[in-house]
């Protein structure tokens, strides 16, 4: 199985910020992306394709789904994504962003989760035109002649446009419907954690709380992230570390305090091991970024 670990900085269409985004194919590939895309490959980053008209097939996860006018596919990191045959005719967008982007926005959105184990949205028309209207803006803000677009502008539009899907998403529904009992089991966890997000977690206590073991809770959750249910949990904190960093003045000990650490000092180790930076360097990078 192909994975593309790395590929989002050969594909990506800023200097700074991990992203990419397309509108019908105008911006080319590199010749050594292209050939990957079209068959199964495991993914390190949010995809997301949009259509505007006409009709387009992929396969996740093994399942064959089909888009057409108004509609939209998203795969989520770790899942099993392929376009085998692109249409040429269709009118559409793509858009790809990683954790380090998604840190950056000012909210979490659930639908990246998948409570609802459904991988496709719909839109009503007056939906469809401000999509239509944040997607094309991007692309002009991304591919636009000189200087690169400032970050935060950038981010401005990715948070409208994810808060769109997300409210897409949710449309009509309020409870889960996952397809078979382990997908229920980690919808369960995700939720758990993510509604208990700033509290200090223990994999122990959540697994009771679903009524399963310690080593059952980490058998679903290893098979549907990639992850064991302390990193899962641990790798979600980082990323909202970063955004109130970014978003944010708490200083390191209050931010750690804040997010369920007793102690400030392991924090700020958990986070340099997480990242690759400290938070001094983390800082000092998203000055950067939104100052260039």
């Amino acid at each position: 199985m192909l994975e593309t670990k790395g590929l989002l900085n050969q594909i990506k269409h800023h200097d700074r910020l991990p992203i990419t985004v397309n509108q019908n194919c105008a911006i080319p590939l590199p010749e050594a992306v292209w050939p990957k895309l079209l068959q199964p490959h495991q993914l390190a980053y949010y995809y997301l394709v949009f259509v505007d008209q006409g009709l387009e097939t992929f396969q996740l996860d093994g399942q064959k789904l089909t888009i057409a006018n108004r509609q939209a596919v998203f795969g989520t990191p770790n899942q099993i994504f392929a376009h085998p045959a692109p249409n040429k005719d269709t009118q559409q967008y793509k858009i790809g962003f990683d954790e380090h982007t998604l840190a950056l926005l000012p909210q979490a959105f659930p639908f990246l989760v998948n409570p609802l184990n459904r991988n496709t949205l719909m839109f009503e028309p007056d939906a469809w035109e401000r999509v239509k209207a944040e997607l094309s803006m991007l692309f002009r803000l991304l591919h636009s002649p000189g200087k690169p677009m400032k970050v935060d502008i950038i981010l401005a539009h990715l948070n409208a446009l994810l808060t769109e899907l997300n409210s897409a998403y949710f449309e009509g529904h309020h409870q889960p419907t996952p397809a078979n009992a382990k997908l229920s089991k980690y919808i369960a966890f995700t939720l758990a954690v993510e509604t208990q997000l700033t509290q200090q977690h223990d994999v122990h206590t959540i697994a009771q709380q679903l009524a399963m073991t310690p080593n059952s809770l980490y058998g679903v959750v290893k098979e549907f992230s990639g992850h064991s249910p302390k990193e899962w949990i641990i790798n979600r904190l980082i990323q909202e570390a970063q955004r109130k960093l970014h978003y944010g003045t708490l200083s390191v000990k209050e931010l750690a305090y804040e997010l369920g650490f007793n102690d400030p000092a392991y924090f700020s180790r958990l986070f340099k091991k997480r990242t690759g930076k400290n938070i001094t360097d983390f800082l000092a990078e998203e000055h950067r970024l939104s100052n260039p």
